[in-house]
C-alpha cells in the first residue's frame, strides 16, 4: 500500500528527458496539455500603467511609493514599441545624468526630473501633462 508521501511525489526532472510537466507528467517538450492552455505568446497582450488611459497624452509624474522616500520620475503613456520606450529612456536618462529603468512600457527616472522631461518630450513633439503633486 503507498504511503501518503509517495502518493504526493512526482517526478520533476529527469536527466534523460528534462523537465517534467506537473499536470501529466510527460517531459515538457512533447506536452500538450500545456499548449492547449496557454495562448501564442505573440498574441499575449501586455498590461501596462500606461495602458490605461489611452489619450495619447504622455504623462510625467513623480512617485516615492516603495522606495524609502527616494523619488523617481515616472513618464507613462509614450506612444512607441517597447525597442522605441527604451531608446528613449536611455536618452533621457543621459541627459538628466542618472540612472533609471523602463518596466511594462513605463519609463522610470532617479530624482526629480519633471520639468526637464517634460520640455524634452514637447520638443520631440507629444502633448505632455504633468500628473500628480
Amino acid at each position: 500500500m503507498p504511503t501518503k508521501k509517495n502518493q504526493n511525489s512526482s517526478l520533476v526532472y529527469s536527466t534523460a528527458q528534462g523537465r517534467m510537466c506537473p499536470d501529466c507528467g510527460k517531459p515538457v517538450s512533447t506536452c500538450t496539455c500545456r499548449k492547449r492552455k496557454a495562448p501564442p505568446k505573440n498574441n499575449r497582450i501586455v498590461q501596462n500603467r500606461a495602458s490605461s488611459k489611452n489619450d495619447g497624452v504622455v504623462r510625467v509624474s513623480r512617485e516615492t511609493k516603495g522606495r524609502k522616500g527616494k523619488g523617481m520620475t515616472i513618464i507613462t503613456g509614450v506612444p512607441l514599441h517597447p525597442d522605441g520606450i527604451k531608446d528613449l529612456a536611455r536618452e533621457l536618462k543621459q541627459m538628466c545624468g542618472t540612472g533609471g529603468t523602463v518596466k511594462n512600457g513605463v519609463i522610470e527616472i532617479q530624482g526629480d526630473h519633471r520639468d526637464l522631461l517634460a520640455e524634452e518630450l514637447k520638443k520631440r513633439g507629444w502633448t505632455v501633462k504633468r500628473s500628480g503633486g
